[in-house]
This record gives structure tokens, C-alpha cells and sequence, in this order.
């Protein structure tokens, strides 16, 4: 058997979001490495305010600096709403995270839906993957995008991005970005990166705290039941980092892992 998924849990979301900028700055810095640029596709709940978190403090040094112009921005998945609907991942991005960087910092670049095509969702998927193809070099020469990280969350049914337990999306294996009409949760009509571009990435994080989420990741550690984060962890294994506190893996049996780059 492969190596598995790394879980760090942690007593406070305080220290989380201390641990992971730390991941988020080594991340960064091996995607400059690899070709001058940090390629990160996000997704919305509450990951963008652990971000925020993470991401605002002020840095120490040289070191911990995010060097957010370099960081190209994605998301994961996004619903097909205006940018400025309270629904909108982009939204709520820029609302927790955008919109606090201290004045006088390099912006990212980041690539949201094109807002002309909402009513169709067919075409707002297959925009978002020419995004994607215009960013990753051409469909042809690549058969998927490889993010530098992909940083998601995980639902208490366990879906991630708009990926949801036993839904037909799940078997995608040509597309890289889905639409999905029939989201269990509102709204209903999204668009998703597809289960192979997201356990292509070089790196994958989940960020999940609180109670709320104890017995969902049992079910995803323990008993893995297909769930779609179950099934990114076994696609990925040690590429993929879990960062949760306490409280969301209270009585999971899984082995956590002392957080270390």
C-alpha cells in the first residue's frame, strides 16, 4: 500500500492557520521553482477565512513573505451566479481575503467565471477550462492541468468542490471543468473542477474545523465509503495534507501526523 494522506490536527484554528501559511509559503516557493509562478485553485465555505487568517499576518521575514504577485488564482468550483451575488465563491474570496490586503501590495491574478454565460451552464464550464488551457499551455500537449496546490474543503456529506457522494460527476474522466445542475446543495447550478484534475495536483490540502465535521471524517479516514474525499485522499496519498483541529477528528482513529514541511 502507498503511502497515505498526512492528518495535522491542531488545538485551535489560531495555530492551524499558523501551520498553514508555513505549507502555503513552501508550496509557493516550489511552484516558483518549478516555472515562476504559484498556480492555487480555491474553493469557497469557510476555507477563505482560515486564509485570510494564514495569509494576513504580517510576515516575519524574507522567508514567510506571500509573494502575491506571483500567486495565479482558481477556483475549484464556483456557482453560476454574478460575482458580486452573495452565493459566489469569487465573492466571498474577495470579501475575506482580496479585499484585506494592505494597501500598496502586488495583487494576484485571479480567473473567475465569465459572468456572460450564466444562464448556460455547459458553456460557463467549458469557458472556465479555456481559462485553464490558455494557463496550463494547450489541451493538446497536456492531458490535465497540474496545479501547484488545490486548497479545499470538506462538506458533512463529504463532497469537495462541487463533487458530491455518488453523484454521476464523479465518473468524469474527459473534462476538466463540469457543470453541474443538480448540486444536493444550493445553489443548484455550479461548475466544478473534475476528480482527475483535482488528484492531479502537485499538492492537495482540505482544511475542516469544528465539531461539526467529527463524524464525516470518520467515515472518510475509517470507512472511505467512496465518499469524494475519501477517494481524492486514495488518488493522492501523501500529496494530499489534512489541516483540522481537535475537535473535527475527535475519535477518529487515523493517525495524525506532528505538522512538519
Amino acid at each position: 500500500m502507498g503511502k497515505q494522506a498526512n492528518l495535522y490536527s491542531f488545538p485551535s484554528v489560531d495555530t492551524l492557520a499558523t501551520a498553514l501559511r508555513a505549507y502555503l509559503i513552501s508550496c509557493q516557493e516550489a511552484g516558483l521553482e518549478r516555472h515562476g509562478v504559484f498556480k492555487v485553485g480555491v474553493s469557497g465555505g469557510s476555507l477563505p477565512k482560515t486564509l485570510a487568517q494564514a495569509l494576513l499576518t504580517p510576515a516575519k521575514d524574507e522567508s514567510d513573505r506571500v509573494k502575491w504577485e506571483s500567486w495565479e488564482i482558481f477556483f475549484a468550483d464556483e456557482r453560476a451566479v454574478p460575482l458580486d451575488h452573495e452565493d459566489s465563491n469569487y465573492a466571498l474570496l474577495k470579501k475575506e481575503l482580496l479585499d484585506k490586503l494592505p494597501q500598496g501590495t502586488p495583487q494576484p491574478t485571479v480567473h473567475t467565471i465569465d459572468e456572460s454565460v450564466l444562464d448556460d451552464t455547459q458553456e460557463l464550464a467549458d469557458r472556465y477550462e479555456q481559462t485553464l488551457v490558455r494557463s496550463f499551455a494547450s489541451r493538446d500537449s497536456v492531458k490535465l492541468p497540474i496545479f501547484d496546490l488545490l486548497l479545499l474543503g470538506c462538506g458533512p456529506d463529504g463532497h469537495t468542490c462541487s463533487l458530491f457522494p455518488g453523484h454521476e460527476l464523479l465518473r468524469e474522466t474527459e473534462a476538466w471543468v463540469a457543470p453541474i445542475e443538480d448540486s444536493p446543495k444550493p445553489p443548484p447550478r455550479r461548475i466544478t473542477l473534475t476528480l482527475p484534475v483535482v488528484t492531479h495536483a502537485v499538492r492537495v490540502a482540505f482544511v475542516a474545523t469544528g465539531g461539526g465535521k467529527k463524524e464525516i471524517m470518520k467515515d472518510i479516514f475509517e470507512e472511505g465509503k467512496g465518499l469524494p474525499c475519501a477517494l481524492v485522499n486514495e488518488a493522492t496519498g501523501e500529496r494530499c495534507s489534512w489541516f483540522v483541529d481537535n475537535a473535527a477528528v475527535e475519535g477518529v482513529s487515523y493517525p495524525k501526523r506532528p505538522f512538519s514541511l
